[in-house]
C-alpha cells in the first residue's frame, strides 16, 4: 500500500493538473484470461466503471474463465463486451474475407457470453467505429490490405453489433508485459487532451488495454491501481460505454 501511494503521488506530482470535463473509458479486451480477476479487483476496489470485450473461445475454455465472465456481468460498474468468439484465429486477413462468417463468429460469442442485441462489440485487431452516430474505419491498414478484406462494417452493424474503436491503446510487448510505465501512459493522455490529438469524440477518450497485461507477474494490480489514481487526481472522470455515443 505504501509502494502504491508513492507511485501515485509521484505520477500526480510528474505532469501539471489539467483535465475538467475530461471522461475516459477503460476497456479491456480478450479476457477471461489471467489478469482478468486482477482487473476486477481494481475495478471493484477503485468504484470505476470499465468494459471488458471478452472472447468466447476464451470464455468457454474452463469452469474458471465461466465463472470470471459471471462475475463480470455481476457487478454493475462492468460492461461485458463481445470481441468476437475465435479472435479470428489471429488470422485477420481470412477472417475478414468473409463478411458472413464475420457475423456468425460474432453471434456465437454472443451466445457463449450470454449476451443480446445491441451488442456493445469490439472486432478483433480492428480499430473501427459503426455506432448509431459515429462511423470510422481504421486509418492504419495498408490500402493492400483493404483491397484484399473488403468488409462490410455496415452489415455487421446492421445484425446487432455496436462497434467500438479505440483512441489510445496501452500497448505491451509479445509476452503480455506493459511497454509504457504508468507515469509514461498518464503523460501520453495528457499529451492527447491538449488539444494537439483528434478523439472520435471530442474530450472523450477510449482506452485499450489487454487482459494479460494484468497478470501478477506484471504486478498488474498496482498497475492498474496506480493509473485509476494517478488519472483520478489528475481531474479525469471515467466514463461509461453505454453513454459514449447515446441516442438522444
Amino acid at each position: 500500500m505504501i509502494i502504491l501511494c508513492f507511485l501515485a503521488t509521484f505520477v500526480l506530482a510528474s505532469w501539471p493538473a489539467q483535465a475538467a470535463d475530461r471522461t475516459i473509458y477503460l476497456t479491456f479486451d480478450d479476457g477471461p484470461l489471467d489478469g482478468t480477476g486482477n482487473i476486477l479487483d481494481v475495478l471493484k476496489a477503485e468504484n470505476v466503471p470499465a468494459t471488458m470485450f471478452m472472447v468466447g473461445l476464451h470464455a468457454k475454455s474452463s469452469p474458471e474463465s465461466k465463472a470470471l465472465v459471471a462475475r463480470a456481468k455481476s457487478m454493475p460498474l462492468v460492461t461485458v463486451g463481445n470481441h468476437s468468439y475465435s479472435h479470428a484465429y489471429d488470422r485477420y486477413r481470412k477472417f475478414y474475407a468473409d463478411t458472413e462468417a464475420v457475423v456468425a463468429d460474432m453471434v456465437r460469442a454472443n451466445a457463449v457470453l450470454g449476451l443480446a442485441a445491441p451488442t456493445h462489440a469490439r472486432l478483433p485487431g480492428r480499430n473501427v467505429f459503426r455506432l448509431p452516430n459515429i462511423s470510422t474505419n481504421d486509418l492504419s491498414i495498408d490500402r493492400t490490405e483493404i483491397g484484399i478484406e473488403q468488409p462490410d462494417y455496415e452489415f455487421v452493424a446492421a445484425t446487432g453489433f455496436w462497434l467500438y474503436g479505440w483512441d489510445h491503446e496501452w500497448v505491451h510487448d509479445a509476452t503480455g508485459k506493459p511497454v509504457q510505465s504508468v507515469t509514461r501512459l498518464i503523460s501520453e493522455i495528457d499529451h492527447m487532451f491538449s488539444g494537439k490529438v483528434r478523439f472520435v469524440r471530442p474530450n472523450k477518450l477510449i482506452l485499450l488495454m489487454h487482459d494479460e497485461m494484468f497478470r501478477d507477474t506484471f504486478d498488474g494490480t498496482a498497475n492498474l491501481t496506480v493509473l485509476i489514481q494517478g488519472l483520478r487526481q489528475r481531474g479525469y472522470s471515467f466514463g461509461h460505454i453505454t453513454d459514449y455515443d447515446p441516442l438522444n
